[in-house]
């Protein structure tokens, strides 16, 4: 079984696998298990196995020019807070603000960041939490004080906007769901929007050069097609759709019989 995964320049990435693994592993290492009979036997294996390619598939699935994006449920600092000031009085004034924040978002399971090195600027902060992927950034500088609100900027939609202080925690962790759904939402939507069905090997290859992404086209089920279809395309079957009334065909390279459609595409 496989995960097959789906970036935004239309290549496929395996973003986990099981393998059966028979006796071979066992056998290799010599592990034995005790049978019922008293004997002892080779055991049989398989393997669940995701590893950092899934990193790479994070940062390669929802990242933009600006940098990393990180869903909030992954992200391991979900807001930063930095102050926008002009001396030493005015700072401590948005310390004591910033520091209720920091405390009501930590209750509430939020992980926080107080960003009040001296020796970066506002703007240089912020370029660097954009492209780390922090999911919020709340700024507070001294009108906002007077005004009782910060500016709230989200990663995903670069969107900016004041909200107040009262309720912000609440409002926080309501924009951190929308994001995180917003993410998943998106990246499905990509997935979906490019599983082309095609039924010729023009057409096929057409779709690789001008679109990419997935293709769901019938096989016969040989080695030497998919190796032909590799040689001439650079596209390999990525998986099999487990499926419970799969439609027979004719296969989209050879036109011989094909029990189902399967899915190709360019691979990492």
């Amino acid at each position: 079984y496989c995960i097959e995964a789906l970036m935004q320049d239309g290549k496929a990435l395996q973003a986990g696998t099981s393998h059966f693994l028979g006796q071979n592993f066992a056998k290799a290492f010599d592990v034995k298990f005790a049978t019922q009979s008293g004997g002892l036997e080779y055991v049989w294996a398989s393997s669940w196995g995701v590893s950092t390619r899934l990193m790479g598939a994070l940062i390669m699935t929802h990242s933009d020019d600006n940098g990393l994006v990180l869903p909030p449920n992954l992200a391991p600092i979900q807001v930063v807070i930095v102050p926008i000031y002009k001396g030493l009085e005015q700072l401590q004034a948005i310390t004591l603000v910033a520091d209720k924040i920091k405390k009501e978002l930590t209750s509430a399971g939020i992980s926080v960041k107080y960003d009040d090195r001296d020796n970066f600027k506002p703007g240089y902060k912020f370029n660097d939490y954009e492209l780390k992927g922090v999911p919020l950034r709340i700024a507070i500088g001294p009108r906002d004080l007077e005004n009782k609100v910060v500016e709230l900027a989200r990663r995903d939609t670069l969107e900016k906007n004041l909200v107040p202080l009262e309720g912000l925690s609440r409002h926080i962790q309501t924009t951190l769901d929308e994001m995180q759904t917003n993410l998943f939402t998106k990246a499905l939507k990509f997935r979906d929007d490019h599983i082309t069905v095609v039924d010729d090997f023009d057409a096929f290859k057409s779709v690789l050069v001008e679109k990419g992404g997935f293709i769901s086209a019938h096989w016969d089920g040989t080695s030497e097609t998919e190796e032909a279809i590799k040689k001439q395309t650079k596209a390999t079957i990525r998986c099999i759709p487990i499926t419970e009334t799969p439609l027979e065909g004719k296969c989209v390279y050879s036109g011989k019989p094909s029990s189902q459609r399967v899915l190709f595409a360019k691979a990492y």
